[in-house]
């Protein structure tokens, strides 16, 4: 169990729509309820992003499910969260996301030592030709499996 790690979420429609380029990992600022309910597997990355603010890193439009034994100290869904960055990989991401086309998308949440960790992707956004591509290519593979699934299964 020295550096295991359980994916909670990943971000699909990031990976569909952006090239990732780099990518960081993060811890993020949770309350007590919020932590169950990602732990729980109640979150939402589709619509997130990261921006950098006053010197600090933050999450928007994460969605976060209340906590379903919360009581009524629990948790705004859409709260703005802070992610904990060392500051050289804040400056890194503050002027990988200043160049023109760039943005910070989060990839995927995961535990990590007990702990709730985000990947931070820098971005660059696909064209329409170059989803086609990928999905055409996506396409052949499954096809390909099918026929070697399909052949294994004559032969024995």
């Amino acid at each position: 169990m020295a550096d295991e790690e359980k994916v909670v979420v990943t971000n699909r429609a990031a990976l569909h729509d952006y090239h990732i380029l780099d990518r960081y990992e993060a811890g993020i600022a949770l309350t007590g309820t919020e932590v169950k309910s990602v732990r729980n597997g109640q979150i939402q990355l589709k619509d997130s992003y990261v921006a950098i603010r006053d010197g600090e890193a933050w999450l928007f439009n994460a969605h976060i499910s209340p906590y379903a034994h919360g009581n009524r100290l629990n948790h705004d869904p859409l709260r703005a969260r802070k992610l904990l960055l060392h500051r050289h990989e804040i400056d890194r991401l503050a002027k990988a996301a200043s160049v023109r086309g760039m943005t910070l998308v989060p990839t995927r949440v995961y535990l990590k030592r007990g702990r709730i960790k985000l990947e931070i992707g820098v971005a660059r956004g696909k064209k329409l030709y170059d989803k086609r591509e990928t999905e055409m290519r996506r396409t052949l593979e499954r096809e390909a499996r099918a026929q070697l699934k399909h052949r294994t299964i004559k032969s024995q």
